[in-house]
């Protein structure tokens, strides 16, 4: 059994879409275990957004519904945040613009996000409750996207559902479920665009045991954390996510890895 597919697996499933950075965490976790190919990355990726996709799917399937008006509003603003990230995703990769993941930048990118948001759960608490996305709303969502992607270590989870919340979508819930339905395309449709580059040039030498149980246990852990995360944060704020991640991008900064 390949129990470093495993350890990375459950990792990837936790951090994912909890706003502390999965990239961080494997960045540590291969500096231990030993680096896997960018082929195993994606995968466990995928099973991490499968493991969402299952949790979303009576919403996913109600927004199907085109005929209300609601619905088709909503979509048209999914679609902004997707296009928005997408367009300038492209033009960001095409520019080469993106920081090396090595631990200080992922490191600093750790503290400065932990010090966001308690700055986001601060001005979020002082505007009126709403729950509405604005249009406002979906483009810093975009954008959001686009800044987790060039700054390894920001949490692309952590970053647009802090985006919403300031931008004006102050209900927790609210913006959690928008960041994560917009996350769902925005991922596979950039772990597609990556595995392609991954096969053209062969850069994979996993075996199919390890890639398929590094998906399996990805999507098992996703989705408990990800439930347990949906009732969390009904009666609790994100502030203990801030402070893990100052400490452990202090720690990073610290310690000889």
């Amino acid at each position: 059994m390949d129990w470093t597919a495993i350890v990375l697996g459950v990792i990837e499933g936790i951090t994912e879409f909890l706003p502390i950075s999965s990239t961080g965490h494997l960045l540590i976790a291969e500096h231990w275990l030993g680096a896997r190919s960018d082929m195993f990355n994606i995968v466990i990726q995928a099973g991490a957004m499968l493991a969402v996709t299952i949790i979303y799917w009576r919403r996913l399937l109600a927004l199907a519904d085109w005929s209300d008006p609601e619905n088709r509003l909503y979509l048209a603003k999914l679609a902004l945040a997707f296009l928005t990230s997408s367009i300038l995703g492209l033009i960001v990769k095409k520019l080469g613009v993106r920081l090396p993941e090595t631990v200080a930048p992922v490191a600093w990118a750790m503290v400065i996000g932990g010090v966001w948001i308690v700055a986001a759960e601060w001005f979020a608490a002082r505007q009126k409750e709403r729950s509405e996305v604005t249009w406002g709303v979906a483009i810093a969502v975009g954008l959001a996207q686009i800044v987790a992607g060039v700054f390894p270590g920001t949490s692309r989870s952590g970053a647009t559902i802090f985006a919403a919340m300031v931008f004006g979508t102050s209900d927790r819930r609210a913006a959690t479920e928008f960041a994560f339905l917009v996350g769902i395309p925005t991922m596979y449709a950039a772990s597609t665009y990556e595995l392609y580059g991954s096969l053209r040039v062969q850069d994979a030498h996993e075996s199919w045991t390890a890639l398929s149980t590094g998906f399996i246990v990805s999507a098992v852990t996703a989705f408990v954390a990800v439930r347990w995360l949906l009732g969390y944060i009904q009666s609790h704020r994100f502030t203990v996510f801030a402070a893990y991640r100052v400490l452990a991008g202090l720690a990073l900064l610290v310690l000889p890895i």
